[in-house]
Parts: C-alpha cells; structure tokens; sequence
C-alpha cells in the first residue's frame, strides 16, 4: 500500500526564468502567528510579524536539501540561505549580530517573483558566515551568512499579496539600512 497517491505529472517547463534572489525578509521568531496554508501556500498570517528587507544581487541564494532516511523512516528539508550583503559598514554589523543571535524567519524574493518562507515552524539559525575586507582590489568587502532551517516541508510558497500588505502595515516598512 502507498503512503501517499500519485496525482500529477509535469511537462517540460519553458527556458524564461532566472535564477538568484533580489531581497530577503527578516522577522522575529514567533510573530507569523497561526499561518493559514491553502494549497501548499501561505495566504494570511495568524499574527502580526513586523519584516525587515534585506535587498542583494549577485552570489546569494535559497537551496533546499531532501533527507530522507528509509531506515529510520524520517524525512526533513535542511533550507539554506546564503546571504551575501556588500560593503562593510557598522550599522548593517549590528543588525546583523541580532539576526545571528536569534532565530528569525526569512521570506526570500526570487527573480521570478516567487516568495518563500524558510524556517516556518523552527525558525532559521545562522551556521556560519564571513566579515571579509577582501584582498585584492575586486574581492568582497562585505558580510556573508548562511541561516539554515529544518523542516517538516519545504519552504512555503508565500501569496505576494500577503506578504506586500504585511510590510505596508508594519512600522518596520520604512526602515532600511543604506550603506
């Protein structure tokens, strides 16, 4: 007997997406609320979770890693978010040491205006990262993260919608570092 039933197949999909993401948002751990998911997406948010954008271009991404143990009968998706913010400055520093010592959520922004939720239900923890002035006159001088959740299921698609009204709404809208 199946554990789960076949649905659907899927075509070959077309050449006209990009990759990499253009912006992550950060909130606090516990502030999503109750998440309403239709359909494998998120389209409300149970609580009142104020989002902090982060913009980026270039090196930093989402990656979603299935393990699955037959043996033990488990399965989880270890989501990996590598974040790579350029140029050094003391403010971007500071905010990052409380992302570091929390355990936020992160909705990334893709190039093809997907939104995805890492760290739904356990929050995502910073595994390591870079303050680097670089060395030769092109390398990076930045900061470099990655925050890695484990979950149940992968990433939720979140409703852009939602998530665009949640920041209008929030007082941390307006607030952006610019370095």
């Amino acid at each position: 007997m199946a554990c789960q039933a076949l649905s659907t197949g899927r075509a070959l999909a077309c050449k006209n997406v990009m990759g990499g993401i253009k912006a992550v948002y950060f909130a606090d751990y516990g502030s999503l609320g109750d998440l309403t998911i239709t359909n494998g997406e998120i389209t409300a948010f149970g609580g009142t979770p104020a989002f902090f954008q982060f913009d980026v271009k270039g090196s930093s991404g989402l990656e979603q890693t299935i393990n699955s143990s037959r043996e033990n009968g488990t399965v989880f998706y270890e989501q990996t978010l590598t974040l790579v913010l350029t140029k050094l400055d003391l403010a971007t520093q500071e905010e990052l040491i409380n992302i570091i010592d929390a355990r936020p959520y992160a909705v990334i922004e893709d190039y093809n205006n997907n939104y995805l939720l890492i760290g739904a239900e356990n929050g995502a923890d910073c595994n390591g990262g870079t303050i680097s002035t670089g060395v030769a006159a092109g390398d990076l001088t930045g900061f470099t993260i990655t925050m890695a959740g484990q979950e149940k299921l992968p990433a939720y698609f979140v409703t852009p919608a939602v998530l665009q009204a949640q920041i209008s709404a929030s007082a941390a809208a307006p607030t952006q570092i610019t370095p």
